[in-house]
């Protein structure tokens, strides 16, 4: 299989050009084509809507030409606030500050080419925070051990919303 050469371009709260928050609805539509009648994936627009409003949003696009391939984001989380800290998970001394990965996603027709890789180290490249957190749907044992791969660890369990599923939380120490 002959990979396609991959742009990956850099995003950020009050940098946002029109159309962007457009362009991650539609990317996820494809990339959840398939599970579109569960109500928690109709609600997209809004976490779109809250994550990009937040001070500290960052997102990393893959394209592929002029074709978004998929995308990562994630925002600072608010110090005192970091939701995951009630797991049973004791990070080294001194290390503090929390970036949250909220989403990363890659369309179908681009799956299995090493962009999800991609994008979640374009993504995290310049944190200065200490650790990042993510939520992986526990019904998803792949998807959870591939961020394994990646140095986080599982560190409990969360339903965040009614409707959601219940999430693995994972935390990952970051070179900060």
């Amino acid at each position: 299989m002959e990979l396609n050469v991959i742009e990956m371009r850099h995003f950020r709260h009050g940098h946002l050009p029109e159309g962007f928050r457009q362009l991650l609805i539609d990317v996820h539509a494809d990339a959840y084509a398939d599970q579109m009648d569960d109500p928690f994936n109709q609600r997209f627009d809004w976490f779109v809507e809250h994550w990009s409003s937040a001070e500290g949003f960052t997102c990393v696009v893959a394209y592929d030409g002029d074709q978004p391939a998929g995308f990562a984001y994630g925002a600072p989380a608010t110090p005192g606030r970091e939701w995951w800290r009630d797991a049973k998970y004791e990070p080294k001394a001194g290390r503090t500050s929390t970036y949250s990965v909220s989403e990363l996603m890659v369309r179908p027709k681009w799956r299995k080419q090493g962009i999800s890789e991609r994008l979640h180290e374009a993504l995290l490249k310049e944190r200065t925070e200490d650790l990042a957190v993510l939520l992986v749907e526990v019904d998803h044992p792949k998807v959870q051990a591939l961020y394994e791969s990646w140095g986080y660890v599982k560190v409990g369990e969360r339903q965040p919303f009614a409707d959601s599923p219940l999430f693995a939380v994972m935390v990952k120490d970051l070179p900060g």
